[in-house]
């Protein structure tokens, strides 16, 4: 058997108006993360963890921003995608950890969803999901709630 760990790390910036999407789930806040796809910062670090594990670069690679066909779309999808192409190289996925970084709002009464909605695109358990939230203790651009970060990593094995 062969073991690899991922590590993935995302930020975006909060702008006023935009929905707020972590782990598929939309909380409910005045403002929202911004980018190209939902901007659903969590899942974009899984995506990079998953990758980075098996060695098939980055998240830009696969899904760049410059690309129409990714605009909007949901990144549960980007997620499914990226454990498809570690099955090919013969990996499956053992666990992911992730951890959130960010003011507002509480993101505890979500987790449940996220891991739910995370399971389902990356084919495993909730119990092999761990999701986690920290603030910046009001400093900087997280404390500012100008910005949002997330940090994963994960697991795989080829047997």
């Amino acid at each position: 058997m062969k073991i690899k760990v991922g590590f993935g790390f995302d930020v975006h910036q909060i702008k006023e108006g935009h929905p707020f999407v972590i782990g598929g789930v939309q909380l409910e806040h005045h403002a929202g993360a911004f980018g190209h796809s939902d901007a659903d910062v969590l899942v974009h670090a899984i995506c990079d963890a998953i990758l980075g594990a098996a060695n098939l670069e980055d998240i830009g690679f696969h899904f760049p921003n410059t690309d129409p066909r990714w605009k909007g779309i949901s990144s549960l999808v980007l997620l499914k995608e990226c454990v498809r192409l570690i099955e090919e190289k013969g990996y499956t996925l053992g666990n992911i950890d992730g951890m959130l970084c960010l003011e507002a709002p509480k993101i505890k009464p979500y987790i449940p969803a996220m891991k739910e909605n995370i399971a389902k695109a990356a084919g495993i358990d909730t119990d092999d999901i761990s999701i986690k939230a920290t603030t910046n203790e009001t400093m900087g651009f997280i404390g500012r709630e100008e910005g949002v970060v997330a940090y994963a990593v994960c697991l795989i094995e080829k047997y």
